[in-house]
């Protein structure tokens, strides 16, 4: 029965995709979606895309290890970047009416500061992407009780969301987001109700979770713990901000409140949603006096084997149903994302006679073609830790795009020079740290490199010219674009 409802639930999510995608005329509303969501849409997109197996399997896994401090990359960091899209980029970003993140660093540095962060954010959803798909595996895996390899339960995941995204661009991935963001909320919410009733009521988890020190949220020890924890916290909070996911959300809106007010909601909801599954895997520690075994095991799987082992058909009805929502919301969605970026900001400047016509046709390719290498990634990646694949995806935009779109908005003396700077300086020395065991243990390796892109930008736009700009110009100071 649970097998015949998840397929049903799957075939249901295809024919939403599908139905939307009769919107779909031209790259517009394949990209944004016409720029017509309403708050509401906008609201449950966003929560939805940011709701993924990390939030379900990751995070929840990483309290128990760590308590809440450990948890700090995400949810918390994850949250505040949509709060901080919202409260400061926006507004200003949906003025613009641009369709890719990339756009912008085009009109306000030039094609090759364009190109360079396009590439940044494209190589950054690798990880991210990759983390849904093993999670994907992972859930077919364990409905088919072993009978789906890890391998085949990724390649039948992706290929249902390829089928919808591939067709309907935004519109698909808006209205499936919807009815996945009421799926995930009831799911989850009944299974917290549940696992809290098995474990003797929600006060007594509440009170095992204090016992053991799952609330410490701020680090304990000096000047290097705290550094490694700021560290930790601005890694999803700003390197998620120069995103193509976060921005079609934005563009995609009916107006410039709606992009502003939408983030700000889905990043509050986000935050506190994400509690409800760190809630239940706490009460699998009192139902469950095997966990330890399997926490040592692998603890993504600790959520699973509570709602399997210990609640009846309908609660693993809602549970998978809310997992497989949250999973595939995230993954059409990154799918989307860096598809729409490399036709947008590479293949167009490459070929820039495209007609829209073309270019739809080439999005739809290129999300064929992506996620066919993400697919092959994933795969050979098995064994890695969803959470850890989805946390270090954002060091790269983090180093590499953050700092020539936040001066870029925020300083007019930001110049293409300094942006060029920004870049090189950001990724070199976030790799050098990368490859010295000795550096990335004394500082933490991404705020390196924020710093290095912080320093390179200011030097390089305040040092005499020698870049020219997006107009072509070669002098010290130039305004806004």
């Amino acid at each position: 029965m649970l097998v015949s409802f998840i397929v049903l639930y799957l075939a249901a999510s295809i024919a939403i995709g599908l139905f939307a995608a009769r919107r779909v005329h031209n790259t517009a509303d394949y990209a944004v979606a016409g720029r017509s969501l309403p708050l509401a849409v906008v609201i449950a997109t966003t929560f939805a895309t940011w709701f993924g197996s990390e939030t379900v399997l990751g995070a929840p896994a990483q309290f128990v290890k760590e308590g809440l401090g450990g948890t700090v990359e995400d949810p918390f960091g994850a949250g505040m970047c949509l709060v901080l899209v919202g409260l400061f980029f926006a507004r200003k970003l949906y003025a613009m009416n641009i369709i890719t993140i990339g756009d912008y660093y085009r009109q306000r540095y030039g094609r090759a500061v364009e190109v360079l962060c396009s590439c940044i954010i494209i190589f950054s959803y690798l990880g991210w992407v990759g983390a849904q798909i093993t999670a994907l595996g992972l859930v077919f895996n364990l409905l088919s009780h072993g009978a789906i390899s890890l391998a085949w339960g990724m390649v039948i995941g992706t290929v249902v969301v390829l089928v919808y995204t591939l067709y309907g661009g935004m519109w698909s991935v808006a209205l499936t987001d919807f009815v996945q963001m009421i799926v995930i909320a009831v799911g989850l919410l009944l299974i917290a109700w549940y696992a809290g009733e098995m474990a003797g009521g929600a006060g007594k988890v509440i009170d095992l979770a204090a016992r053991e020190g799952k609330f410490n949220f701020l680090p304990t020890g000096g000047v290097k713990e705290w550094t490694f924890f700021i560290a930790a916290a601005i890694t999803m909070m700003l390197g998620s901000i120069p995103q193509q996911d976060v921005f079609q959300r934005v563009m995609s809106s009916n107006n410039a409140r709606t992009a502003r007010t939408g983030p700000v909601v889905g990043g509050l909801l986000y935050i506190g949603f994400a509690f409800v599954p760190m809630f239940v895997v706490m009460a699998a520690l009192i139902v469950m006096p095997g966990t330890a075994e399997l926490l040592g095991d692998d603890p993504q799987k600790v959520l699973p084997t509570l709602v399997m082992e210990h609640m009846p058909v309908g609660l693993q009805v809602a549970f998978f149903g809310a997992l497989l929502s949250a999973i595939m919301s995230t993954a059409s969605a990154t799918l989307l994302a860096p598809s729409t970026t490399f036709v947008e900001n590479i293949l167009r400047n490459l070929r820039p006679g495209m007609s829209d016509a073309e270019t739809l046709k080439a999005m739809r390719i290129s999300v064929l073609v992506f996620t066919v290498c993400v697919l092959v990634y994933s795969i050979t990646m098995q064994g890695s830790s969803i959470y850890e694949l989805v946390s270090g995806a954002y060091q790269v935009p983090l180093v590499g795009a953050f700092v020539p779109l936040v001066l870029g908005i925020y300083w007019k003396r930001a110049t293409t020079q300094g942006a060029l700077l920004a870049v090189v300086l950001g990724i070199g020395v976030w790799l050098w740290f990368v490859a010295s065991p000795v550096l990335n243990e004394a500082f933490p390796q991404q705020l390196a490199g924020l710093l290095a892109a912080f320093a390179g930008m200011v030097g390089g736009s305040l040092l005499p010219q020698f870049v020219p700009d997006h107009k072509g110009r070669v002098h010290h100071y130039q305004g806004s674009p």
